[in-house]
């Protein structure tokens, strides 16, 4: 029996050997066709396929932000949706999302799409967007937006707030305890100091002195109020309408949508009315340009794991 054993072996091998999968050749859309999907509705690989082509297509900034801001409308609204899995561990959430978005992840998407030419560079222009120096973790997340995302991203958007404003604008202080919000939100230990600024905003009820001066791709922060604090709790883009009307393109449930100033000062303050009276409230708008020149810096050497 021994000398059949190499014989049975190989039958055996042989009767199991994987077979080549079939592979279904699948016709790639056209540019016309892939035009006309929302960017929510794309693989990675048409995604990849669009922004190269939108480089050609519109070669001003700020009108390829509006046009691939407004290829998204109509994205679902999910909050907190990203994550920094798999580099690191201690949530499950992953590092970019075509299908849905919350206000800060579509404002990002979108000017990550507008500056690159490829899903690669996007991928990377993304995370360099996200990040303090592009540093990817949770300790160097631009959590907060006036003291993170607004000042690490001055390559990108200067705040122009008080500058068109004039004597319309008005200031808040703002606290930032970045130690203990990591801890408490991240169960994550870093240590560091407690910040003060003094941030400028336009009250809502004259935000119609400056709309007129703002251009598609500048930055919005709406600004919260409430127990006398101040902070901003949602962002947007500016885009502009056929008849030179500012419109604002932002992130809320259930989807993105772009509409007037006014129908979301409306909005908001239905909602915050809904919250009674000792909710949040709206107070007025940051707003920062987008840079005439943007000059992307080089992402720092990410830190080795356990380091």
């Amino acid at each position: 029996m021994k000398r059949f054993a190499p014989l049975l072996i190989a039958a055996a091998l042989a009767g199991c050997a994987v077979q080549p999968a079939k592979v279904e050749t699948v016709q790639p859309l056209s540019m016309e066709q892939l035009l006309k999907k929302q960017i929510y509705q794309m693989t990675p690989q048409e995604v990849h396929r669009y922004i190269a082509h939108m480089q050609q297509a519109e070669p001003d900034l700020r009108k390829r932000i509006a046009a691939i801001g407004r290829q998204n409308i109509g994205q679902p609204y999910v909050l907190n949706l990203l994550g920094e899995y798999p580099f690191e561990l201690h949530d499950t959430l992953p590092m970019f999302s075509l299908t849905h978005s919350d206000c800060v992840v579509f404002a990002e998407h979108t000017y990550a799409m507008a500056l690159s030419k490829s899903w690669e560079e996007f991928f990377w222009m993304l995370q360099r967007i996200r990040y303090k120096d592009g540093v990817i973790g949770v300790a160097t997340r631009n959590h907060y937006t006036e003291q993170d995302w607004n000042i690490n991203n001055g390559w990108l958007v200067t705040d122009v707030t008080a500058q068109l404003g004039g004597d319309a604008t008005a200031s808040y202080q703002l606290t930032v305890d970045r130690e203990r919000f990591l801890r408490t939100r991240h169960n994550t230990e870093v240590k560091m100091p407690v910040q003060v600024s003094n941030e400028a905003y336009i009250p809502t009820e004259r935000i119609g002195e400056v709309l007129g001066k703002l251009q598609d791709g500048d930055f919005v922060n709406v600004i919260s109020t409430k127990d006398g604090g101040y902070w901003a709790s949602h962002v947007g883009l500016i885009v502009t309408a056929p008849n030179g009307q500012r419109m604002f393109l932002n992130s809320a449930a259930p989807m993105v949508r772009e509409e007037t100033f006014d129908a979301f000062v409306l909005r908001v303050r239905e909602r915050d009315a809904r919250n009674g009276p000792n909710g949040q409230k709206l107070a007025g708008f940051k707003f920062l340009r987008l840079n005439d020149q943007v000059v992307v810096p080089p992402m720092l050497p990410q830190p080795r794991p356990g380091s």
